[in-house]
């Protein structure tokens, strides 16, 4: 008899959008994990029979039939606290990942989170995700300068996918397959550019676990917060979180995305 659990784990995929690895106050709080937590969640997940690797490599074994329980492990922006805490505790895991750079922000600050910025503290320079690289970690892309893509001119949209892929390949001298959506925003026309741009996966947010039959460029993510226990991130990936409450967000997305653009156009930056 198949159980429940492993049942999940042949036909889905789950997989986690970590941002900092610190520990942040305020209304971005669940943005960062301090590395304490991060730790037990991985080992948690470990000890729950999950084999954990980056994006890329989690959806080659998911489309070639392996039925390996598998969750993959995400990161977004580039915040230099990722080589210094999140790597150790990859490491520590036996755990593979992706890390998403915001190409444009490499050795600065994350200039889209405004005046929270600085709890961040500073993003990884090239030299330093260059280290990230070498330590087995993949390196995804993550956009320029972090717009939200969907409500972009096609100009601003190619500059924002293209250029910032190929800075990646030629800085890194590796091919960088995977992108993940700023703010998790795309749509039908963003999705094409990415593909035609030389990835062959990308990821959102969604909150509910992948499947080998959906779009292999809108994979949706779950996103742990310093409030998960390591037991309780294993009971949201077998879970398979909020059905509702996910497709509700995925049914919002049109209406939300004019509204953006018309926001855009007269000025304002609604994220």
């Amino acid at each position: 008899m198949v159980t429940a659990s492993v049942a999940h784990t042949w036909t889905t995929l789950p997989a986690l959008m970590y941002h900092s690895v610190s520990a942040v106050d305020g209304p971005l709080r669940d943005l960062a994990v301090p590395p304490e937590r991060l730790a037990e969640q991985l080992h948690a997940l470990s000890a729950a029979g999950y084999r954990l690797a980056g994006l890329t490599e989690a959806l080659d074994l998911l489309e070639a039939g392996i039925t390996e329980k598998m969750v993959a492990v995400t990161f977004d922006d580039g915040y230099r606290d990722f080589l210094t805490q999140g790597v150790p505790a990859l490491r520590a895991a036996g755990a593979g990942a992706t890390l998403y750079a915001s190409v444009g922000h490499l050795g600065g600050h994350a200039g889209w989170l405004g005046r929270w910025s600085p709890d961040f503290g500073p993003m990884l320079t090239w030299d330093e995700l260059a280290e990230v690289a070498a330590a087995g970690v993949e390196i995804g892309n993550h956009s320029l300068i972090h717009h939200p893509l969907d409500v972009l001119s096609e100009t601003q949209l190619r500059e924002e996918v293209v250029s910032s892929h190929d800075q990646l390949e030629q800085r890194l001298q590796m091919k960088v397959r995977s992108f993940a959506y700023p703010h998790g925003y795309n749509s039908d026309r963003v999705r094409r550019v990415v593909e035609a741009s030389g990835h062959d996966n990308a990821t959102e947010v969604g909150r509910r676990p992948h499947t080998p039959s959906e779009r292999r460029f809108a994979v949706p993510r779950f996103q742990p917060t310093p409030d998960h226990t390591g037991a309780d991130l294993v009971a949201l990936v077998e879970g398979g979180g909020p059905k509702l409450a996910a497709r509700v967000k995925q049914l919002a997305q049109p209406g939300w995305r004019l509204v953006r653009k018309t926001a855009r156009l007269a000025g304002r930056n609604l994220t």
